[in-house]
């Protein structure tokens, strides 16, 4: 781990080594004790590996073991991983690779050890296997301790030969080589069971008690995230541009320069939801009331925000400055708000922001300011639970520079808007910027070899087109770091929201639709469908278990149920499947229910449904049919499934002649 120092190497590790190659010819081993033993001490240390790289890891096994660092400019590098041996030198930059021969797997543990410019590292206890990286949002991060009889898994959870490692949340605006903290492998066990990734967890278990090798699991999530922030750079290059990516740097350097240039984007949506308002520039256009209390709009009784706090919200706060405090300039302090603001200042834009943790502090320049009352109007835009103001009133201020403070936290108002929940988002946006968690959460991996990666994301894309596209550029940025043949697993959305008593759009389904035609088009890529064991009244469900049963199928090569083609027949349409064992079954039911037959307008109806092996044949009714779709809605129910109990997955298809 680069951000641990070096344990100095003495005499003593020098036998580390020497076991490592005990029976190998005595002048081998005179030199590899003269590697450990070649400096009596490390000088400032300007050693380190890639972060992956600590004490209890996993090495992917059958794959060319390749180990990034960085060393003194030029410094020749060498090491020894169990009793092969490697070489490389530092660029100019200090950056090297090194590379050792592929691994067979092992449960008997290797050691590490890297030398270079009088600097020694050793990492102990590295087994090879097999090694996944999870990630996506809150149901991946969803913990063990919450999943179904999650305290009694983590009470029976350890193995030794499983190892653990969580990647802490961060963001940065370019690529990093170290994560924002250190990070330790764990072997599976109580504690690091209880708060690490239940799918994650429950997939690597199966695993390991199916292929009896050991096993790495690689655990890189946050909730609520959308999957923009997970690009790589190359991805977010192609598909948002150049000015995009241009715009991310610029906020590094001038937030307020960077806001501005955006803040036309979110007014234009702003008057095209509403009608044309602008009340940033003029107030007085909306109805206000006093704002109860400094907390989240759940807690304001009486008002329409305690039983429904999603949407847009005005916040409104008038200051009198004397023309000293203006041409001062100043700081404004509002806390958190929960989930996203655009705040204005006598009109100009000073912030736009995204964060449940993120203490809002703008720059207010002088000329923002004028002596006598001075406007802030804050756009509060909460998408889930409760929203608004998440600290205390102390928080909230008016720091004019030279040090007087001006307290806020009284004498705000609101007014609820019509805008809706759905602003577009700035590039640097912390929860959906370009990459911004890449950067910190997988880049820093560098090139370390993995068997594969599952993917659980999607609930806070729902309501953004094109989403086929940004999940095709994640998972083409992931090979090109961990290499071409990664494999891929995306797990389709679980049911969850209002149910449907009638054919009509939804946005859930048309997202797992793109997840399905994603994972239909690349032949390295899975999909694991949880279409059938949400909770429609959770949007995070508990049976972890049976979706890390299913995953582990799939990872190991075994197909899942897939729609392939819909064809018009005598009677009906047939719609075939593949990866189906023992036939579909329609459960508690004559027949399959939730599909629809559609003509080309989009006009869709019920179809009665049955089974004829691996195939589904609708009914024809005499109207004109052009698509078919399955579990189409938002929490469908879903009764169809082969032997194996696995269901089949939420699809429209078009309907050949």
């Amino acid at each position: 781990m680069s951000d641990v120092p070096a344990k100095p190497v003495t005499g003593d590790l020098s036998m580390v080594f020497m076991r490592s190659v005990m029976g190998r010819r005595s002048r081998r081993m005179a030199a590899i004790v003269a590697l450990l033993a070649s400096a009596a001490s490390a000088q400032a240390a300007t050693l380190s590996l890639a972060p992956v790289w600590g004490d209890h890891g996993v090495i992917q096994r059958d794959a060319p073991v390749v180990i990034s660092g960085s060393a003194a400019p030029g410094a020749p590098v060498r090491a020894i991983l169990g009793d092969a041996e490697a070489q490389a030198r530092a660029d100019k930059s200090g950056h090297f690779t090194l590379t050792f021969p592929a691994r067979s797997a092992s449960e008997v543990p290797v050691d590490l050890a890297v030398e270079a410019g009088g600097e020694k590292l050793v990492r102990h206890d590295l087994l090879v296997g097999d090694v996944w990286l999870c990630s996506g949002q809150s149901n991946m991060e969803f913990p063990v301790a919450r999943a179904l009889n999650g305290g009694l898994e983590a009470a029976i959870s350890s193995d030794p030969q499983l190892r653990l490692l969580t990647v802490p949340q961060a963001i940065s605006f370019a690529p990093q080589d170290a994560f924002s903290r250190p990070v330790a492998w764990q072997a599976a066990a109580r504690e690091s069971v209880t708060g690490f990734s239940a799918a994650c967890y429950f997939m690597l278990r199966d695993l390991r008690k199916a292929l009896k090798v050991p096993m790495g699991a690689i655990h890189s999530s946050w909730g609520g995230s959308q999957i923009r922030p997970w690009l790589s750079s190359e991805a977010g290059l192609a598909l948002y541009g150049s000015a995009e990516m241009a715009s991310i740097k610029r906020f590094e350097s001038d937030p307020l320069g960077a806001v501005t240039a955006f803040s036309p984007r979110w007014e234009a949506w702003y008057r095209g939801a509403t009608g044309g308002g602008q009340p940033w520039l003029q107030p007085d256009t909306l109805s206000w009331q006093p704002v109860p209390s400094i907390q989240g709009w759940l807690a304001w009784e009486g008002t329409p925000l305690a039983a429904k706090p999603l949407g847009t919200v005005w916040l409104r706060r008038q200051v009198t400055l004397s023309r000293t405090q203006a041409a001062a300039g100043a700081v404004l302090a509002l806390g958190v708000l929960d989930d996203m603001d655009v705040t204005y200042v006598n009109g100009r834009v000073v912030g736009n922001s995204f964060g449940w943790d993120y203490q809002r502090e703008y720059r207010l320049p002088p000329a923002y300011l004028h002596e006598g009352v001075n406007e802030i109007m804050v756009a509060v835009t909460n998408t889930y639970g409760n929203g608004g103001f998440a600290s205390s009133a102390d928080k909230l201020a008016l720091r004019i520079a030279g040090g007087e403070t001006m307290p806020l936290g009284d004498g705000w108002r609101f007014s609820i808007s019509t805008a809706g929940a759905n602003p577009p988002r700035t590039p640097w946006d912390a929860n959906a910027g370009i990459g911004v968690m890449h950067n910190r959460m997988i880049a820093p991996l560098g090139s370390f070899a993995l068997k594969g990666a599952v993917w659980y994301q999607g609930e806070s894309d729902v309501d953004t087109p094109g989403y086929a596209d940004r999940l095709k550029a994640l998972i083409a940025g992931w090979r090109r770091q961990f290499g071409a043949k990664l494999a891929v697993e995306i797990v389709q959305l679980a049911n969850y929201g209002p149910v449907h008593t009638a054919p009509g759009a939804s946005t859930w389904a048309a997202l797992r639709d793109d997840q399905r035609r994603v994972a239909a088009g690349d032949p390295q890529a899975t999909l694991v469908s949880a279409i059938d064991i949400g909770e429609r009244t959770d949007i995070h469900p508990a049976n972890k278990p049976l979706l890390g049963k299913r995953l582990a199928l799939a990872a190991r090569g075994i197909a899942m149920p897939m729609p392939i083609a819909a064809r018009r027949e005598a009677g009906g349409v047939r719609i075939r499947f593949s990866g189906v064992e023992g036939g579909l079954q329609a459960w508690s039911a004559s027949g399959p229910i939730g599909f629809e037959l559609c003509d080309a307008a989009g006009q869709c109806r019920y179809a009665a449904a049955h089974t004829d092996g691996d195939s589904v044949i609708l009914a024809e009714d005499g109207k004109p049919v052009a698509l078919v779709r399955y579990a189409w809605a938002d929490s469908p129910v879903v009764n169809l499934f082969d032997a194996r109990q696995i269901p089949v997955p939420g699809f429209a298809l078009p309907v050949a002649p």
